[in-house]
């Protein structure tokens, strides 16, 4: 049987130090998969966070942090987790006008892309998700007091962002 190492038998040259380069490249990348995605959904007392899986295929709420901890909170959490991405929360109005928070949000996202100038951020439409937000809570029986709680809110619509993009990045393929 051949080995790949002896090519005489069919008359063609093969490598065997690339062909093992090959195979290692490819379990290479199979054991180290991507970087998460992070989405942050900004606010002026507190923040939602959700992150994806290593695949980057399915997102999950993370935490909902005080604004003022912030970027602590994501510079801790990226030292101990690849992240390739951060979402941003793009606050717009119906008339594609920016919402009122928008002067906060770029002034996080100014702060952020200091603190973390390897990790790229971009925005994303954020409208309806806290209406999004409220529905998935109903839709999931969670009772009024719980419906109330508005870290939660804000964590499931950092979910519903990050979601949102996943699904937009599928179409663009």
């Amino acid at each position: 049987m051949n080995n790949g190492l002896d090519s005489s038998q069919k008359g063609e040259e093969t490598c065997p130090f690339l062909s093992t380069y090959v195979i290692l490249r490819l379990y290479h990348v199979h054991l180290h998969p991507m970087g998460r995605i992070m989405a942050i959904d900004y606010g002026r007392k507190r923040s939602g966070l959700a992150v994806t899986d290593t695949l980057q295929i399915i997102a999950g709420g993370l935490a909902t942090v005080s604004s003022n901890e912030l970027l602590d909170y994501i510079s801790a959490y990226v030292a101990r987790e690849p992240v390739d991405l951060l979402i941003v929360g793009f606050p717009v109005q119906m008339n594609n006008e920016a919402s009122e928070n928008m002067k906060y949000v770029e002034n996080f996202v100014a702060r952020l892309k200091h603190s973390l100038p390897d990790i790229p951020a971009q925005y994303y439409d954020e409208r309806f998700t806290s209406l999004m937000a409220r529905r998935a809570m109903i839709d999931g029986g969670l009772g009024k007091k719980k419906r109330r709680n508005k870290a939660l809110i804000d964590e499931i619509s950092a979910v519903i962002i990050l979601q949102s993009y996943l699904e937009s990045k599928k179409q663009n393929i």
